[in-house]
């Protein structure tokens, strides 16, 4: 039995699952510092997804399925030099702006799946244990 998502109010499920990805770049600007040379970053990566109902199963969506769409995802960038790929020509890969990239390929990755019932999507590099950044988008 699936109840209507108007029944949950502002109520969300979610599912969080998480990866890493090691990266070197370098950032254009003097706001950076000493990272506007090369230099490494390793980021734990989480991907909460959210949605107002539970699945005729009982879930959001399966926790193996959405493991292994980001361990897709972090597959495309892992032991790069963002420096490098075309894909990020002229732009400063930060931490916002990956977090961004990671999202859009997840959420491109679940809209070919045709998960329904998702809704949102929150991705969070964390860059150490005292600093991270998020980005959510609707699914």
């Amino acid at each position: 039995m699936t109840t209507h998502p108007a029944a949950y109010g502002n109520r969300m499920f979610s599912v969080t699952v998480r990866d890493h990805v090691m990266i070197a770049h370098s950032f254009r600007g003097e706001v950076f510092g000493p990272a506007q040379r090369l230099h490494g970053a390793t980021y734990v990566v989480d991907a909460t997804f959210r949605g107002p109902e539970l699945n005729e199963d009982g879930i959001l969506l399966d926790i193996g399925l959405a493991s292994q769409e980001l361990s897709a995802v972090t597959a495309e960038l892992n032991y790069r030099n963002l420096d490098d790929e075309p894909a990020f020509a002229g732009k400063n890969t930060s931490t916002e702006f990956l977090a961004k990239v990671i999202a859009d390929r997840l959420a491109d990755r679940i809209a070919r799946l045709g998960l329904a019932g998702l809704t949102g999507i929150t991705v969070t590099l964390h860059e150490s244990h005292v600093a991270w950044a998020s980005y959510e988008r609707s699914l």
